[in-house]
């Protein structure tokens, strides 16, 4: 199942919301990334997401990133209590305590995986799936909430420390970054996220 908008494109069912998915849909998720700050912010956008909807973070992300320093985990793993106490006050994010206190704990697990393996988009790259985990055409019917993948993930990272982490997130989070490409067959994004994967691979020997 796809959404045809207005100007005649195909797109993925769940980006038809609203233009806010849609650009989303359109100039982000699925096209692979390997940033560091970017990467950070994921994971962490996708455990504040926990029991809520994607588009209520899509729509506070700016206020998310005035809050935790642009997601440059250097500087948020040096935050303290009187950042968190701060950061619960703050009615332009999700004031959930547990979830900050958990992105200022990830932060300075992102710092202990950068120096183990020179950055986190190395540590996260090991994890895009073998080609027999993944469907043969992708359809709505077709894509899982969590894989063996990233069930591997979500427990590497809680054996390392990382909190708000589970399969479902991971998942989630590979999806997003391009370390899986669930845009369904029709869509008419799933081609440029394959190019751009390609290039990536050509550009990086062994990606």
């Amino acid at each position: 199942m796809n959404d045809e908008n207005s100007d005649g494109r195909s797109r993925c069912w769940w980006c038809s919301q609203s233009e806010d998915y849609r650009n989303y849909h359109d100039t982000e998720w699925g096209y692979p990334v390997t940033d560091d700050r970017r990467l950070f912010e994921k994971i962490c956008l996708e455990g504040f997401q926990s029991g809520l909807s994607w588009l209520t973070i899509l729509r506070k992300r700016e206020n998310f990133r005035k809050a935790f320093c642009d997601f440059d985990f250097h500087k948020v793993a040096r935050f303290d209590q009187e950042d968190v106490e701060r950061l619960v006050l703050d009615a332009g994010i999700v004031r959930h305590r547990k979830k900050i206190e958990s992105t200022i704990n990830n932060a300075q697990r992102a710092l202990e995986l950068q120096k183990e393996f020179g950055s986190l988009s190395k540590f996260f790259w090991q994890f895009e799936p073998p080609a027999r985990e993944r469907p043969e055409k992708v359809s709505k019917s077709s894509i899982p909430a969590q894989t063996p993948t990233s069930k591997r993930l979500s427990q590497e990272l809680k054996k390392r420390g990382w909190s708000f982490v589970g399969p479902t997130t991971a998942y989630a989070f590979m999806q997003a970054m391009g370390l899986v490409n669930d845009h369904v067959e029709e869509c008419c994004i799933r081609i440029p996220c394959i190019d751009a994967r390609s290039r990536l691979a050509a550009e990086t020997p062994g990606a």
